[in-house]
């Protein structure tokens, strides 16, 4: 069997099996990196080979959530090709994600003189969506009556509802009436890229002056964040987010403010 063969066998296995393409570009990557790397073919490697692999990307500075990937896609390709691949995970890193306030994102998304790029921040923040999602947003999953978005085959391939802001339902149904399509948002040759938007908020970024470590994910974090400090029960922002455990969701616990605005420090009473 050849490299390309096998690579091309796991393709095919990973379409067969459902995959979504973020995830068969990503574990294709990595195995041909693996392949690369051991100069064997897959049927050929075995449980050193991945270790050797494994202390070099360590090496070279990979996290742990990346070494989880790769060790993921690398037990794919050995359920295939060879026997079971035995390889403890690395811990993950508990990481809290960067979160912007509400004065921060404001001043982000009307940094922006285009219309259609306010409006692509403003629905990611709105609704809390992945830029995946708001990239397959169609038009007809809007309900501007009922003030709802249904956002389909997201992550793990659910769907989802989420509330429509009072504030962003005229002005996307007015954006929308002014366009024929098929999608929320469309590019030059169909739906938009999630390269554009996501240099839609790297320039608003810029042009806000903000100097902070962020992406179109941010909003994402600082939807739920804010949620939370405005009272919203958990259990309803893991809905909103699409999340299946409620663990994921309550790692905004640890950024809001909500509870540290209520505590008085010792020093305020000394």
């Amino acid at each position: 069997m050849g490299e390309l063969n096998g690579i091309e066998k796991l393709k095919i296995e990973m379409s067969a099996r459902g995959f979504s393409p973020k995830t068969k570009k990503s574990y294709t990557n990595i195995i041909e990196n693996f392949v690369k790397f051991s100069n064997k073919d897959l049927s050929f490697s075995n449980e050193e080979d991945v270790k050797k692999y494994l202390a070099y990307l360590n090496e070279k500075g990979q996290t742990n959530i990346s070494l989880n990937v790769v060790i993921s896609a690398l037990k794919f390709a050995f359920g295939i090709y060879n026997s079971k691949l035995d390889i403890k995970r690395p811990t993950k890193e508990k990481r809290l994600p960067s979160v912007l306030s509400k004065e921060e994102v404001k001043k982000i998304i009307y940094s922006l003189d285009n219309p259609k790029h306010r409006l692509i921040l403003q629905t990611i923040y709105g609704l809390g969506l992945r830029v995946s999602e708001l990239q397959n947003l169609k038009v007809q999953d809007v309900n501007f009556e009922r003030k709802i978005a249904l956002i389909k085959e997201a992550k793990g391939k659910k769907d989802r509802y989420v509330n429509l802001p009072e504030s962003l339902s005229n002005e996307l149904k007015n954006y929308i009436s002014l366009n024929n399509s098929k999608y929320v948002f469309e590019g030059r040759n169909g739906k938009i890229t999630i390269k554009t938007i996501q240099k839609i908020f790297e320039s608003a970024l810029k042009k806000s002056a903000i100097n902070k470590k962020a992406s179109c994910h941010t909003l994402r974090h600082s939807f739920a964040t804010h949620l939370l400090e405005n009272g919203v029960d958990i259990r309803i922002i893991q809905k909103l987010l699409g999340h299946n455990k409620l663990e994921t969701t309550q790692i905004y616990t640890h950024v809001s403010n909500f509870q540290l605005q209520n505590i008085k420090s010792p020093l305020d009473s000394l």
